[in-house]
């Protein structure tokens, strides 16, 4: 009984420290794809980020299209995750290299996930509401247009087939699974249970 407690508990820390984590680097996407900052659900993010990422935003400022203050806040939250996941875990405090590495490794792994569940709902609305104006629409667009203009530079659409999400889905899985893996294993952590969500 205290074992499945604690492993409920376990699980329950993880996801909301995922949760939070697919939040911040949501911020950091709205950024880097200069997404309409009036949007509600922008607003939103925006909202819920800034207790940990404003006062960083003051000594540290944005390079370009790049949220340089989201990105170490969004580092230093999930080492801080994994310390007390392990800690509930009854691990122990991890060696900081291993720390770090398994930050990056769930920082990449965030970004990836946006991006996939992002092309899902791209390619649903693609089908169901090709014109769909809400505001999630909209931020979707957004977020997916600035990775999608290339490749569909690279790939033309054949006629009214357009190649280029499945390509942006072979890439985010390559990535994951040889990137983001690799980092996991550097580690030392299973990417399941502490890197992703």
């Amino acid at each position: 009984m205290g074992t499945t407690l604690g492993n409920t508990g376990l699980m329950l820390v993880n996801t909301l420290i995922g949760v939070y984590m697919f939040v911040l680097m949501l911020r950091f996407l709205l950024h880097f794809s200069k997404a309409d900052y009036f949007n509600p659900i922008s607003q939103g993010v925006v909202k819920a980020t800034s207790p940990l990422v404003n006062p960083l935003q003051k000594i540290i400022r944005p390079i370009g299209g790049i949220d340089i203050a989201t990105l170490v806040v969004g580092l230093i939250f999930k080492a801080l995750g994994i310390i007390l996941v392990l800690w509930i875990a009854g691990a122990g405090m991890p060696a900081l290299p291993s720390l770090l590495i398994g930050a990056l490794a769930g920082v990449l792994n965030a970004i990836l996930k946006i991006y996939f569940f992002a092309m899902i709902i791209l390619i649903i609305l693609s089908w169901v509401a090709p014109q769909a104006n809400h505001p999630g629409a909209l931020l979707v667009f957004q977020i997916t247009e600035p990775v999608m203009a290339p490749l569909r530079r690279v790939i033309p659409p054949l006629g009214p087939l357009d190649l280029s999400p499945i390509v942006l889905f072979l890439i985010i899985n390559l990535l994951d699974s040889l990137v983001v893996n690799a980092l996991a294993r550097a580690a030392g952590y299973p990417v399941g249970a502490l890197i992703g969500f």
